[in-house]
């Protein structure tokens, strides 16, 4: 059931557009994918001049939400997970990044815009996860419990 006051198609086409501008920015500034897992995970292991960029990126993340709430309201996060499952969907996900290479924004958005085989196989394997992942807990898990 689609949540239709929940649809905000302006808010997201707006945020699309600001990811793909970051990303060509970095891509055609810098010669790097805005990879977020890549970005992170090589804060520390990178040499020194490598570390100012990739800091001055994760920063703007942060920042970003501050920013966007100087001009209207942060919207209140709806989590329908207890803090066990949270814990264990990031463990995943960060093992699943590990095998992959890569996060979805490395791929997804950066990847596939590049036109990646690799990253193609990434996104449709990270898709499908998540769409197997909701099948089951939505309707296979209630049905086992009742």
């Amino acid at each position: 059931m689609m949540n239709w006051e929940a649809f905000t198609p302006w808010p997201s086409f707006g945020g699309g557009v600001l990811i793909g501008v970051a990303a060509a920015i970095l891509l055609l500034g810098n010669g790097r994918v805005a990879g977020i897992s890549g970005i992170l995970g090589s804060l520390w292991s990178t040499q020194r001049g490598d570390r100012l960029w990739r800091a001055a990126f994760l920063l703007g993340m942060v920042l970003a939400p501050v920013a966007y709430s100087l001009v209207a309201p942060i919207p209140e996060p709806e989590i329908q997970a207890d803090t066990a499952t949270l814990i264990v969907a990031g463990l995943l996900v960060g093992l699943g990044t590990r095998y992959a290479s890569g996060c979805t924004s490395g791929h997804g958005v950066c990847g596939l815009s590049r036109g990646s085989v690799r990253s193609l196989v990434a996104t449709l394997a990270f898709m499908g996860s998540g769409f197997a992942t909701v099948y089951v807990v939505r309707h296979l898990i209630p049905l086992l419990s009742n």
